[in-house]
């Protein structure tokens, strides 16, 4: 940190103590003047807009020179500054009101006339151990700055009694409207003069308007607890509905669970069933195959033996089709499908089987339930075999399969 002396006044400057402001166009600075005077000012080549306050920079300043905590001033020059945002308004008031009892003195200076009513709004609304105030130069700044702390009047001499009353009703003015305008109270009096001042219709008309201010106030205060209601309220009737379809859906799922064992008892019947009929088409099987070698082993004339053979062998021919159907066949239903998977050895085991209900006259939800798909997916079956078939676009699996069974 360096510290040199400049007319007798000590300056103490560091590199870091800025802040910019890229779309504003420009660069916050500050440096120490006399070891407790903030000197800030805003560094540009233009006209520019401050758009927000460096409150940052200034709490960085006030902690590296031990100021924390401890009485400052500020001076602020206002070169090249055409107009102050709104939030900085706010801000610098707000600065005003909650850095006392530290805050001391606020000099603007290098203020351009478009500038100028802002700062004597500043100083209007002030508390009044407070003192703002706006000069020409930097000189005059300083000097300001030394005579307060060395508790020296700052008030113009000079004044008449007519410009002191005009000053304190402009005075009286700035601060009802930064007020409302700035800090948002509406509640503060506004002190009118008596109604033979030439000020009395400025001042009524400002507290008419605090009082617009305040009934507007009110009535979004109240259009905001009508929201706030009528979302309570939508939130209630959601509630109730979302609890409602909550009923419902465990009314279904229920209803599902229901239908789901259902399936479960249909699926373990059919699963002993097919068990009873592999079992039976088994015991069938070893049976006949028994028998086939007792007759090869009877001492009996062969064209006998020969038929006797081959009659078994059409009854194993049945047991292998009933076992890879997992059905039992009549000694029709044998020769049906027999006959049907010679002439048309495209045909799957599903196929067969679902040939087969066809013809002993099952519907598709049926035939559907009993080979395990969906009825979507017995549309499909049906119409792939109806190319493998060979049936023409208007003939019926259905009447084929009659037809089929008488011829053979």
């Amino acid at each position: 940190m360096a510290i040199q002396k400049l007319q007798d006044l000590s300056v103490t400057e560091k590199s870091s103590w800025k802040s910019h402001h890229p779309e504003a166009g420009y660069t916050k600075e500050a440096r120490i003047l006399d070891g407790d005077i903030v000197h800030t000012w805003a560094q540009a080549d233009h006209d520019i807009e401050l758009d927000f306050m460096d409150a940052d920079l200034l709490k960085l300043v006030l902690s590296e020179t031990g100021l924390v905590n401890k009485k400052f001033h500020v001076i602020f020059d206002l070169n090249h500054v055409t107009d102050i945002s709104y939030s900085y308004k706010k801000a610098i008031t707000e600065l005003l009101f909650h850095w006392q009892p530290f805050l001391g003195l606020v000099c603007f200076f290098n203020v351009c006339p478009s500038m100028s009513v802002i700062v004597d709004s500043f100083a209007a609304v002030a508390p009044d151990n407070f003192c703002v105030l706006q000069t020409e130069t930097y000189q005059d700044a300083v000097k300001k700055a030394l005579a307060f702390k060395a508790n020296d009047a700052l008030s113009e001499n000079g004044e008449n009694e007519a410009a002191s009353e005009h000053s304190e009703f402009k005075r009286r003015f700035l601060g009802a409207v930064a007020r409302m305008s700035w800090l948002n109270i509406l509640d503060y009096p506004i002190p009118v003069p008596a109604p033979d001042s030439q000020y009395y219709h400025f001042f009524q008309a400002i507290d008419a308007l605090r009082s617009d201010f305040k009934a507007k106030e009110t009535e979004k205060e109240n259009e905001i607890k009508q929201i706030h209601q009528d979302y309570e309220t939508r939130i209630t009737q959601t509630i109730i509905k979302m609890n409602a379809q909550a009923e419902v859906g465990k009314k279904s799922i229920h209803e599902f669970e229901a239908q789901l064992a259902t399936l479960r008892a249909r699926v373990a019947a059919q699963d002993m069933e097919l068990t009873r009929v592999a079992t039976a088409i088994s015991e069938k099987t070893n049976a006949l195959r028994n028998l086939l070698d007792q007759i090869h082993s009877l001492d009996i004339d062969t064209d006998v033996k020969r038929k006797m053979t081959d009659e078994c062998l059409k009854l194993l021919e049945t047991e292998t089709i009933e076992k890879r159907l997992n059905i039992e066949l009549t000694e029709t239903d044998s020769i049906f499908l027999s006959k049907l998977q010679k002439k048309h050895t495209n045909l799957n085991q599903r196929e067969l089987r679902i040939s087969l209900l066809v013809k002993l006259n099952y519907d598709t939800v049926e035939i559907a339930r009993s080979v395990g798909i969906s009825t979507r997916g017995m549309e499909s079956i049906r119409y792939r075999m109806h190319k493998k078939l060979g049936l023409g676009k208007h003939e019926s699996i259905k009447t084929y399969l009659s037809d089929f069974s008488t011829a053979y």
